[in-house]
């Protein structure tokens, strides 16, 4: 054991192991390996890829505080302004939160460095994820970790992390390492129409000939035979007496491209959780549901934990407080289911109207009652004030006195039909 190792150690630090990628050691194994840029190259993974990144970055976060049963949102954080808009990087929030989404999905996952100065955030720097590179100990128990970005060593608290299927804490597992024959498969077939396309539709196939030829002859049939594979060439090959041409591959017809396609482009989507019809333009209500609980929400729950664990600090008070994706735009319905709903919630009380256009993005109207059972009877939660407009009665509901539920006693008088009392 070094010396460097020695102290390394004695200062409790994370052993100097470097961890290698898997995709690396296939390599070694003469193993295929889809990278990121070949999955992207498949339409229907960048399809799912962006927008799943786009549906989250368009997102804001939010800072809540919990008092108890009541939660109430802090607003003008400077954590939060980071988040959504400047970050003080050359990316703006949206631009990063999309990068961190694409390199959770494709890579070992999303990292945004966060800087401080005399403990004060004042930016966070996205990292695309080829540059980190993890330096771990051999503890299976008590794991410990450091990340180097250039030569230069981090603690894993002094980054926002966004990891998929992590086993250790410091990196996460890819969709394409999930499922690598799928997107090798899905990548040769596009290897295939790509050559089908350049060679204009010819097959493969070898020439076979009752005479011996002379080289000057092979030599210019070689040629005529390259030039028709050249695309776009106008070229015609003419077979001489005695030769033949034999097939050794199959049509794009025979293989099924077009059926193996769409197949694999559905599974695809189940990969990422998305249903095809989201892709296709033709999603339905439902459809539109399944995307956002089986895809997004587990993400911005990823997403708003790994926020709360590297940004907040207990030790300042703030054990109180917690990030959350505003998504209510996504679970909107359509105008009038939502409509309805709302009319239901102000009906029975547990909507005021200037929530409901609060979250229409209205300006309020500075209308603070509720409704009561009754239609007519208004009631001020702030003052506790009870106020009934056709009876032109107003109450108090912290008023001690004893309500008198009995009938007023009648006035002598002349009653309605003129007979004395």
């Amino acid at each position: 054991m070094s010396i460097f190792t020695r102290i390394f150690r004695r200062d409790n630090a994370p052993v100097a192991t470097p961890e290698t990628d898997a995709g690396f050691l296939e390599a070694l194994m003469g193993r295929d390996e889809v990278t990121k840029e070949v999955a992207m190259s498949i339409p229907a993974v960048a399809a799912c890829v962006n927008r799943i990144a786009e549906t989250i970055a368009s997102l804001e976060v939010k800072l809540y505080q919990k008092d108890g049963e009541d939660i109430t949102e802090v607003e003008g954080d400077p954590r939060t302004e980071l988040l959504n808009g400047k970050t003080g990087d050359t990316l703006t929030g949206y631009q990063m939160k999309a990068a961190m989404v694409r390199d959770m999905l494709l890579g070992k996952g999303g990292f945004s460095y966060i800087r401080r100065v005399n403990g004060e955030i004042k930016s966070l720097n996205y990292v695309p994820c080829e540059y980190v590179s993890v330096f771990k100990n051999n503890d299976v128990i008590l794991k410990k970790y450091q990340y180097m970005v250039q030569e230069k060593r981090y603690e894993g608290h002094q980054f926002i992390k966004l990891l998929r299927n992590t086993q250790n804490g410091w990196t996460g597992k890819s969709v394409i390492a999930d499922s690598n024959l799928l997107f090798q498969i899905v990548a040769a077939e596009q290897d295939f129409e790509k050559h089908i396309a350049s060679t204009g539709g010819a097959k493969k196939g070898f020439f076979k000939a009752q005479h011996t030829l002379s080289d000057d002859a092979i030599g210019k049939f070689r040629e005529a035979y390259r030039k028709l594979y050249v695309n776009g060439s106008e070229a015609t090959m003419i077979l001489n007496d005695g030769m033949d041409f034999k097939e050794i591959s199959a049509s794009s017809a025979e293989l099924q491209l077009n059926e193996n396609k769409n197949t694999n482009n559905d599974d695809i989507c189940k990969i990422f959780g998305i249903p095809p019809s989201i892709i296709d333009g033709n999603a339905t209500k439902e459809d539109r549901r399944a995307f956002y609980e089986g895809c997004i929400y587990p993400i911005l729950t990823n997403f708003a934990k790994s926020l709360n664990d590297v940004l907040l600090n207990p030790y300042l008070g703030e054990e109180d407080l917690f990030f959350e994706f505003d998504d209510s735009g996504l679970t909107k319905a359509d105008i009038d289911e939502r409509y309805s709903a709302y009319e239901k919630g102000i009906k029975n009380g547990f909507l005021q109207l200037d929530e409901v256009r609060k979250r229409e993005n209205l300006p309020a109207l500075g209308i603070d009652f509720v409704k009561l059972g009754l239609q007519d009877v208004l009631f001020y939660p702030q003052s506790g004030d009870i106020y009934t407009p056709n009876m032109g009665v107003m109450a108090n509901v912290h008023d001690t006195q004893p309500v008198n539920t009995q009938k007023p006693p009648k006035k002598e008088g002349n009653d309605d039909d003129g007979s004395q009392s």
